[in-house]
C-alpha cells in the first residue's frame, strides 16, 4: 500500500522513472530494476506507524523537492575533513556518489579491482551477487536504490589476496542545489582474501541541502576477512539513509565499526549480517555522539542460519543538547543454528537534559543448544566521579571529556586499526 502519494520526492521520482528507468543495456539487470521499482511503488516511503521507523520520521526529508542530477560539481572539493592522521591507505573519492579518478590514488594493485559500478555490469561476480541479498529485505529505500541508482563503487579482492594497506573511501556531498543521490556499492571478498575498508562521509563547505540513499552489498567468500569502518563526519546540510547487507560464507570474518559524530542532521544506518554458512564470525561495534537537533538511528540484524557461528555486538550512544539516538538490534537464531554464541549490548549516556534515546535490543531464538545474551543501560554522568576529578584540579569540561572517553573505551578499544582508533577518540573529545 502506498502510504503517501502527495510528498514531492515520491511524486518527482514517479514522474521521472516510471517507465523510464536508467538502462544498463543488459536484459537481466533492466528486469531487476523494473521489478524493484514496482516494489517501491507498492510500498511507498515508510512512516512512523511502521515499527522499524517508529522513532525516525522521514517525512520532513522526503516532503521536499530535490534535483536527481548527480553530475560532478565544478571545482575541486577539499578532502581535509576526511584526513586521518598517520593513516597510510589507498584513497578512493566519490563526489555525490560518482567516482573521481582525479581525486583518487591511481595504483595498480595485483588482485584488487576498483571501478565505478557502471563499469562492472558485465563482470560475472556482479551478475551473481548484485541484488541477491539486499533486495530480499522489506526496505523501500533499497528497492528504490536498486531501481534507479546512478553511481557507486565496485570492489573485488581476489582469491588469497591480503591487502597491505587499507582502502579509504571518501564520500563527499558537494552541491549548489538541493540534491537526492542514490549510490550503489558492491564489495566482493574472494576466498581467503583479507582487506580493510574505511569509509568517511564529509560535506563540502557551502553545500546545499542533500539527501543520500546508499546501499552497499558485501559478500565474503570462504575464509575471507574484512575490517569495515564507517566514519560519519558530514555537515548539517547532509542526511543519510545507509543500508549495508553482508553475506558470509564458511569460516569468514566480518567486523564493522560504525561511528557517528555531531554534524549530519539525519543518519539512518541499517546493517544486516547474514551468516549463511557454519563456522562464521561477525563483530559489530558502534559509537554515536550526537549534538544539536541531530538524529542518529542504528538498526542492526544478525541472522544466524547455520550452526557453530558467533556474533558479538556492542553499541554506545552519547546524546547532547536536544539530539536523539535510536538503537534497534535484532539477533535471529534459526532452527538449524545449534551451538550459536551471540552477544548484544547497548549502553547509553544522556548528557543533554532534553536529549532522547530509544533502544530496543531483541533476540529471537528457535534453536535450543545456544548461548545468547542481550541487554541495555541508560544513564547520565556519574556525579561522584565528576566531583572526584574536579577535586583534583581538573576542570569540569575536561572531567566530562575523561568520563565520556572512559564510557566509550569498551568500544573504541576494539578498533584494530590504531590510526582510526586515535582519530575516533579525538573526534569524541572534539564533539564534546
Amino acid at each position: 500500500m502506498i502510504t503517501q502519494i502527495s510528498d514531492s520526492l515520491y511524486t518527482h521520482l514517479i514522474k521521472t522513472y516510471d517507465g523510464n528507468l536508467p538502462s544498463a543495456g543488459l536484459h537481466s539487470l533492466d528486469e531487476i530494476r523494473t521489478q524493484a521499482f514496482e516494489r517501491f511503488k507498492s510500498m511507498g516511503f515508510p512512516t512512523v506507524k511502521q515499527e522499524d521507523w517508529k522513532y525516525t520520521n522521514v517525512q520532513p526529508l522526503i516532503g521536499q523537492r530535490y534535483s536527481l542530477d548527480t553530475e560532478m560539481p565544478s571545482g575541486t572539493p577539499a578532502l581535509d575533513k576526511a584526513l586521518i592522521p598517520k593513516l597510510d591507505a589507498h584513497r578512493i573519492v566519490l563526489v555525490n556518489g560518482r567516482y573521481s579518478s582525479e581525486l583518487s590514488t591511481d595504483e595498480e594493485i595485483p588482485g584488487l579491482q576498483i571501478m565505478p559500478i557502471e563499469q562492472a555490469f558485465d563482470r560475472l561476480c556482479f551478475a551473481k551477487y548484485f541484488a541477491a541479498y539486499a533486495d530480499k529485505t522489506d526496505n523501500p529505500f533499497v528497492a528504490l536504490n536498486t531501481a534507479s541508482f546512478t553511481s557507486g563503487l565496485f570492489i573485488e579482492v581476489g582469491k588469497s589476496r591480503q591487502l597491505q594497506k587499507p582502502i579509504h573511501i571518501i564520500h563527499v556531498a558537494a552541491t549548489d542545489k538541493p540534491l537526492f543521490t542514490q549510490t550503489r556499492n558492491l564489495y566482493v571478498m574472494g576466498a581467503f582474501a583479507e582487506a580493510e575498508i574505511i569509509e568517511s562521509f564529509i560535506t563540502e563547505d557551502g553545500a546545499e541541502h542533500n539527501l543520500n540513499n546508499q546501499v552497499s552489498e558485501i559478500v565474503l567468500r570462504e575464509n575471507a576477512k574484512l575490517q569495515h569502518y564507517y566514519l560519519q563526519v558530514a555537515g548539517p546540510q547532509s542526511n543519510y539513509l545507509n543500508h549495508t547487507e553482508v553475506h558470509q560464507e564458511k569460516h569468514s570474518l566480518y567486523n564493522n565499526y560504525n561511528c557517528s559524530f555531531p554534524g549530519a542532521a539525519f543518519v539512518r544506518n541499517n546493517i544486516n549480517v547474514q551468516m549463511g554458512d557454519s563456522e562464521v564470525e561477525s563483530h559489530l561495534y558502534g559509537i554515536a555522539l550526537t549534538a544539536g537537533n541531530q538524529l542518529v538511528d542504528n538498526h542492526t540484524i544478525v541472522d544466524h542460519i547455520k550452526p557453530h557461528c558467533e556474533s558479538y555486538e556492542w553499541y554506545k550512544n552519547i546524546t547532547q543538547d536536544t539530539s536523539t539516538a535510536v538503537f534497534n538490534g535484532k539477533i535471529f537464531v534459526r532452527l538449524d543454528a545449534q551451538k550459536t554464541n551471540a552477544f548484544q549490548q547497548n549502553n547509553n549516556m544522556l548528557i543533554g537534559e532534553k536529549s532522547a534515546i530509544y533502544t530496543k535490543p531483541q533476540l529471537e531464538i528457535f534453536a535450543d543448544d545456544v548461548k545468547c545474551s542481550h541487554g541495555c543501560t541508560i544513564g547520565q554522568f556519574d556525579n561522584e566521579a565528576l566531583f572526584y576529578l574536579r577535586a583534583r584540579g581538573i576542570s569540569e569540561a575536561q572531567a566530562r571529556v575523561l568520563l565520556v572517553h572512559a564510557f566509550a573505551f569498551d568500544v573504541t578499544s576494539r578498533f584494530l586499526n590504531a590510526a582510526v582508533r586515535e582519530y575516533v577518540e579525538h573526534l569524541v573529545e572534539e564533539g564534546l
